[in-house]
């Protein structure tokens, strides 16, 4: 399955400048790919246009010669870096899976998820409690391709671990797509088939 953008270009409303220009990127499902970048650079922005979640810019996303679609269900999912900025504060965490599909004991055990969390309210959990969850959500059977926009950069060495263990145990046996953007080298390194540095792709 290849994801796939073609002469993205991008620049908000009130800018003048473009902070994406004329990006053309292959990314196949069969590796583990790492795009790698500084703070403020824009791929933070580029993950929201390869997953549709910004859908006004300059260029097509195909997945598998396809576009993405414009309602519904998401097939590129985003993991973002703080989890709490994009789960309703009023539901309870149950309802905040829910809204993605129908967990299973097996999946909330595999990331550590216990069950008396499902009764809480996002603000009655840790950061790493709720990246756990903001993980699962992503997770759903029709996922096809996964965007992980340095989610692990607010996470402790241990939690950040059995995270990314957990995620590429079940990417692997979905053979679904993962993309891993960090500035964290090492961990680039550990997991990462392929590195793309953001600067090369960007003609900003």
């Amino acid at each position: 399955m290849i994801l796939k953008a073609e002469n993205i270009s991008f620049k908000y409303p009130s800018a003048k400048d473009y902070i994406i220009k004329d990006i053309n990127i292959e990314l196949d499902s069969n590796k583990i790919i790492g795009l790698i970048g500084d703070s403020g650079s824009g791929k933070s922005t580029f993950c929201k246009i390869l997953s549709g979640y910004i859908t006004k810019y300059e260029g097509t996303v195909t997945l598998d010669g396809q576009p993405l679609p414009k309602k519904g269900f998401k097939p590129v999912q985003l993991i973002y870096q703080h989890p709490e900025k994009v789960m309703n504060p009023k539901w309870k965490m149950k309802q905040v899976l829910e809204e993605s599909w129908d967990v299973s004991d097996e999946v909330l055990s595999e990331f550590g998820i216990q069950k008396s969390w499902l009764t809480r309210f996002p603000q009655e959990l840790s950061g790493g409690e709720l990246q756990r969850f903001s993980v699962v959500r992503s997770l759903n059977p029709n996922t096809k391709y996964l965007i992980a926009d340095e989610m692990t950069t607010m996470l402790d060495a241990i939690t950040q671990a059995q995270i990314i263990d957990s995620v590429l145990k079940i990417v692997k046996e979905r053979n679904m797509g993962f993309l891993l953007v960090s500035h964290d080298m090492p961990l680039v390194d550990a997991i990462c088939d392929e590195k793309i540095y953001f600067k090369d792709i960007n003609g900003v």
